[in-house]
């Protein structure tokens, strides 16, 4: 059985919780959550606490524009599934279909035309699964 979450900080964590929450979406945080083994269990912690409830939530810079810049890294980096997540959480913090190309052009230019292309497959699969609008 896997124990259960004991942060360092719980009053981080929640909050990182909560903005984790409002970026992903519950059902992606609810899966995430849920997934955990005694193996995963530390680094679920910190990405909550650490990243989400300390660096999201500070005040330099707004969700949109931390969403920008993770599109970014994660193109640079090829990291295709923490990418197609953050598409989805780009979206969700306001970020534009126009801006997250935008965005994914400007990587092909520092990061490589493949590193881009791989980038817009990944992004055009999540827009392509937004509802219409209406």
């Amino acid at each position: 059985m896997t124990r259960p979450f004991a942060p360092s900080n719980p009053e981080m964590f929640e909050r990182g919780l909560a903005t984790r929450r409002e970026v992903l979406g519950d059902a992606y945080v609810d899966a995430a959550l849920s997934n955990v083994t005694d193996f995963t269990v530390d680094l679920q912690e910190w990405v909550t606490q650490c990243a989400w409830g300390e660096v999201w939530t500070r005040p330099g810079l707004d969700r949109k524009t931390r969403s920008m810049l993770n599109l970014a890294m994660l193109t640079a980096l090829n990291r295709p599934h923490e990418l197609k997540t953050h598409v989805q959480g780009a979206l969700n913090n306001g970020v534009t279909v126009d801006e997250i190309k935008e965005v994914l052009l400007q990587t092909a230019v520092y990061c490589g035309a493949p590193a881009a292309i791989d980038a817009f497959r990944v992004a055009a699969q999540v827009v392509a699964e937004q509802p219409a609008a209406t």
